[in-house]
């Protein structure tokens, strides 16, 4: 047998800590632009950055100021999505209706913002 062989850049499970280090670093960075304002989470929901594709929407929505448990749940029981699903598994309708809801959020009450937007079954309250 020969001692000379390809020697692999790292183990797979240090790759995979590498990997998990930089997502959880870019999360951090997303959140705290969507904290400060910087960005806005209909932004992120609209563009899907890869840091944004496996994370829950719970989770962006409570990065928001003043949106808190209490408040991202009750807006996603309103609309009736998962508190679980991720950003990136939302389709293209469900994007644009996410993120026109957080638009009209501020500037309007929700059963208004729902029926200005002329959005079906979420025209509900």
């Amino acid at each position: 047998m020969d001692a000379i062989g390809t020697i692999a850049a790292a183990p797979q499970h240090m790759q995979a800590l590498e990997l998990a280090n930089r997502v959880r670093l870019a999360r951090a960075t997303l959140k705290r632009r969507v904290g400060t304002g910087d960005l806005t989470a209909a932004e992120v929901i609209v563009t899907c950055p890869w840091e944004a594709e496996s994370m829950p929407i719970m989770d962006l929505l409570m990065s928001q100021r003043r949106w808190g448990r209490t408040r991202c749940r009750k807006f996603l029981t309103s609309i009736r999505m998962s508190e679980t699903k991720t950003v990136g598994s939302l389709t293209d309708r469900q994007r644009r209706t996410l993120a026109a809801l957080l638009s009209a959020r501020g500037r309007t009450d929700d059963a208004a913002a729902r029926a200005q937007l002329g959005l079906g079954y979420f025209a509900h309250a």
